[in-house]
Parts: structure tokens; C-alpha cells; sequence
């Protein structure tokens, strides 16, 4: 999944990004509360909030990720302990809060929690007719056997599974799937789907391309 992350303590930043990033999602990474600002509307499954930032802090950046109507989930993070300062970052929309020090295995897991909210389920498996994912341990079986993908192979497969029927464009799953560095083409994204077709032999679904459009996972009749 695709993640703001905004953070102006570099070693700080720098581990969250690499222990993210072994577990499939794609972070962006902004140090300044200013230049955070103009990023916010892009298309991110979660933004993760220092509270103190330069120029503009992190409530300041959370009340007007709301104010604008984003629903995107937001993660706070700060080194202060006050129930006050908990309090009020609830009270402006944040989602969760998490207190620094903190354990990667409990980042990770409020991130799941999160990811699962927002797209309505209540476990770390998505099923999809005889597909599980298992958001936890970012493993993929079919007909109940282990499937072999790369993690950017079971990032795109979570994308498009969690919404069968909806269209996906090339655009937006670039932005999902790759950070900035990285420096995608649409071929990218072409690349990822054939490869995915050829694993997902036998599966209850097939991936679609409607042309200039995008993509398209549709379920098939038992």
C-alpha cells in the first residue's frame, strides 16, 4: 500500500521506510510539515503523522487533511505521553496514535488494523473466491496451496482482490505501487499483470484489461 510518511528525525524515518517497505508497501517520505501539505490529496491508503514537524506540525497537518474531506487513515506519532495531546489528536480525526519508543511489530500491526478499516474487513486475511492473503505475513495461497509472488507482485494482487469489479487505472496503480525514485512506466504496471495471469492459473477470477481504461478483476462462475 501506498503511505506518506511524515517525519523529521532521519533514523527515525529511515527505519520506519526500510521495515515498511520489507512488507510490501511504498512510502514516501517528507520531513517538513510545509512541503507535507502539498502531497496530502494525492492518492496514499495512509498517512503516518509526526507531531512535532518544522514550520507546520502534525495537528496542523491532520486538521487539514479533515478539513478538505480526505478520509484517507491517519497514524500520529509523537515522544509526548500527555493524555491531553492523545486526546486532541483524536479529537481533529486521527485514527491511532503511537508513542515513541515503539516496537516495529506494534507499528506494523496498528498499520494492518488501519488498511483493514478502511477497506471494511475485520482480519489480516482478504479472500478472494479461492485466493487468501494474508496481510500479516504478506503470503498469497490458492486452492489452499502456498503461491510464490514477489512483494510487488502481492501488493498489486491485494489492490485489485479487495475490490473485485472495480476498475483500476494505469495510473493509479503506479502511484500505489512505486514510489517516486523509482521511476515507472505504464509498461511497469503491463509487466506486473502478465506476470500475476500466468501464476493465478486455476484461480476463480480472472484480471481484465479494458482498454484505455485499466484493469479489472472479475469473479467466474463456479
Amino acid at each position: 500500500m501506498r503511505i506518506l510518511l511524515v517525519e523529521d528525525t532521519e533514523d527515525v524515518a529511515e527505519a520506519i521506510i526500510a521495515q515498511l517497505s520489507r512488507s510490501g508497501h511504498t512510502v514516501e517520505w517528507q520531513t517538513c510539515g510545509a512541503e507535507a501539505a502539498k502531497h496530502m490529496e494525492a492518492p496514499y491508503d495512509l498517512l503516518i503523522l509526526d507531531v512535532m514537524l518544522p514550520r507546520v506540525d502534525g495537528f496542523t497537518l491532520l486538521r487539514q487533511v479533515r478539513d478538505k474531506g480526505l478520509h484517507t487513515p491517519v497514524l500520529m506519532l509523537t515522544a509526548c505521553a500527555e493524555i491531553e495531546e492523545r486526546v486532541r489528536a483524536l479529537d481533529l480525526g486521527a485514527d491511532d496514535y503511537l508513542i515513541k519508543p515503539f516496537d516495529f511489530r506494534e507499528l506494523e500491526a496498528r498499520i494492518r488494523v488501519l488498511l483493514r478499516r478502511s477497506g471494511g474487513e475485520a482480519t489480516n486475511l482478504l479472500v478472494c473466491a479461492n485466493l487468501v492473503i494474508d496481510r500479516k505475513s504478506r503470503t498469497v495461497s490458492l486452492h489452499q496451496q502456498p503461491l510464490e509472488l514477489t512483494r510487488r507482485e502481492v501488493t498489486l494482487l491485494e489492490i485489485i482482490a479487495a475490490r473485485p469489479g472495480r476498475i483500476f487505472g494505469k495510473e493509479e496503480l503506479i502511484e500505489r505501487l512505486f514510489s517516486l525514485d523509482d521511476n515507472p512506466s505504464a509498461n511497469s504496471v503491463e509487466q506486473y499483470v502478465a506476470r500475476l495471469r500466468k501464476k493465478l492459473g486455476g484461480a476463480g477470477f480472472e484480471i481484465r484489461t479494458l482498454r484505455g481504461l485499466g484493469y479489472q478483476l472479475v469473479l467466474t462462475p463456479p
